[in-house]
């Protein structure tokens, strides 16, 4: 998946850090990029405006969920597939993986998916205040570099901004097979007042929950024998101003 990374000062622009283009795509994949993504593409608003993302699907759904740096779109094609009755925003500026979603959203027939091909962090710029019910990371550029650690899309930057657009009592799902990318997504977000860990047990993230779906990169962690982790953090209700606590005793809990 892609990733870019997050400065924490708001006077400098985001840039962006990943691939855009892969392989030569067939021919039936390319065409989707020209009839399909256009019906399905998000335009954003001018700098400094926002929208309502419901309004993307009209009356047909209740909630909107996100999914940032989507890769194959194997599991947003699965969880849209599940819950036709939500709407689902994907972000993911690599183009074969947009047309890798394309394709599902076509052979599934999914009219609750929408498409921003481009840096998730302008998105989120642009999105309301607690507009998303669930917002997914799954398996993104872990950067494992000391020196590319900025690169990571979880930090100080998205951290807040996820939490201004999440529901009071939304959740934000992060996965990865990348130990010390767990460990920082740990100690970002449970520096963060808004979140709390949800896990109350080893098992808790050990698992993948089931209401997740296996994506491609995941599959190839458990088959090489990585383990992976499954983070859930619920967005507190915004009367809630106390520090938030670390459910259970901080990210030295978990151990590679």
């Amino acid at each position: 998946m892609s990733a870019a990374d997050g400065p924490s000062r708001p006077d400098v622009p985001p840039r962006f850090h990943g691939r855009r283009r892969g392989r030569r795509l067939r021919a039936g994949r390319g065409a989707l990029l020209t009839t399909l993504l256009p019906r399905l593409r998000i335009v954003l608003p001018p700098e400094g405006s926002t929208f309502d993302p419901h309004a993307l699907f009209g009356d047909t759904v209740g909630d909107v969920w996100l999914e940032v740096g989507f890769g194959a779109g194997e599991h947003l094609a699965a969880q849209a597939a599940a819950h036709p009755d939500v709407g689902f925003i994907g972000c993911e500026p690599y183009v074969n993986g947009v047309a890798s979603l394309l394709a599902q959203v076509k052979e599934r027939e999914l009219a609750n998916v929408r498409v921003f091909d481009d840096d998730a962090r302008r998105l989120l710029a642009a999105l309301p205040d607690a507009s998303i019910g669930r917002v997914f990371v799954l398996f993104s550029d872990p950067w494992p570099k000391k020196r590319h650690n900025d690169r990571r899309f979880i930090g100080p930057a998205t951290r807040t901004a996820l939490a201004r657009v999440l529901n009071d009592g939304g959740e934000l799902c992060f996965a990865s097979d990348q130990m010390e990318y767990v460990r920082w997504t740990l100690e970002h977000l449970t520096a963060e007042p808004s979140f709390a860990w949800s896990a109350r047990e080893a098992a808790d993230w050990r698992h993948r929950p089931a209401d997740w779906f296996e994506t491609r990169y995941e599959a190839k962690a458990l088959t090489r024998g990585a383990p992976c982790s499954y983070l859930r953090f619920r967005r507190r209700p915004r009367r809630e101003t106390a520090k938030n606590p670390c459910a259970i005793g901080g990210s030295d809990y978990i151990r590679g």
